[in-house]
């Protein structure tokens, strides 16, 4: 689905992304996992076509990264992207005028899950029940890419389990779902394949399993090997 040669990203002296090969496969969840500072956020964003790599070839389904690959890929990024005047009502009426695969009828269902209330104001919730409203609109679409960027940020243990099942039941054979966390423990049992990012460049990646077995450890010990 997602393929990046030897694709880099420069911010004037920073170097955020540097020569990262990469495969990411069609019905997959994958854990992108490093510190901050480490490039995840950035390889995201180019992926989903908002930011323009300044090094390397980056595509989707085999053609360059652009409006129409926009089309197909749901962003979920760590900053709120609403506007404090809107209640959660509002929040799925203004995707639904972005994104035609978006369905309402999903989104109210994500809605109850989350324990949130359609007439609540975004801009009153706290941080635990707004990253859950911004996952449910992200997870309302029907898109063939799904990238979240650090979705469990602020949520509670208790919950956790219920936004990790939400996760989970939109991959499918044609989803592929890429999320990025800290939380390594939490997603290890849920994910396919795993790209460990350090300084801007992967380190590691491939299929979760394989690696378990290649390096004799689980994934939790591997994180803590190469970044401590």
């Amino acid at each position: 689905m997602v393929e990046a040669k030897m694709v880099g990203k420069r911010y004037m002296r920073k170097q955020a992304v540097r020569d990262v090969n990469l495969v990411l496969e069609d019905g997959k969840v994958y854990a992108l996992l490093g510190p901050n500072g480490s490039g995840k956020t950035t390889f995201m964003k180019m992926v989903a076509g908002l930011v323009k790599p300044t090094a390397g070839l980056l595509y989707y389904n085999g053609n360059p990264i652009g409006v129409e690959s926009k089309k197909k890929v749901a962003y979920m990024s760590t900053e709120p992207f609403f506007y404090s005047y809107m209640t959660v009502k509002h929040v799925g009426k203004y995707f639904a005028d972005f994104f035609e695969d978006f369905s309402m009828e999903r989104y109210e269902e994500l809605i109850k899950r989350m324990d949130l209330r359609m007439e609540d104001k975004a801009k009153e919730l706290s941080s635990g029940l707004a990253a859950k409203l911004k996952l449910a609109a992200t997870l309302a679409r029907d898109a063939q890419l799904y990238m979240l960027d650090e979705p469990l940020n602020g949520i509670d243990i208790i919950a956790r389990e219920q936004v990790l099942q939400a996760i989970v039941e939109t991959a499918a054979e044609d989803k592929t779902v890429v999320i990025s966390s800290h939380l390594v423990d939490e997603l290890e049992p849920i994910v396919d394949g795993v790209v460990f990012m350090k300084e801007g460049s992967v380190v590691i990646s491939g299929d979760a399993e394989e690696i378990r077995l290649e390096r004799g450890k689980s994934i939790v010990d591997l994180y803590k090997e190469v970044y401590a």
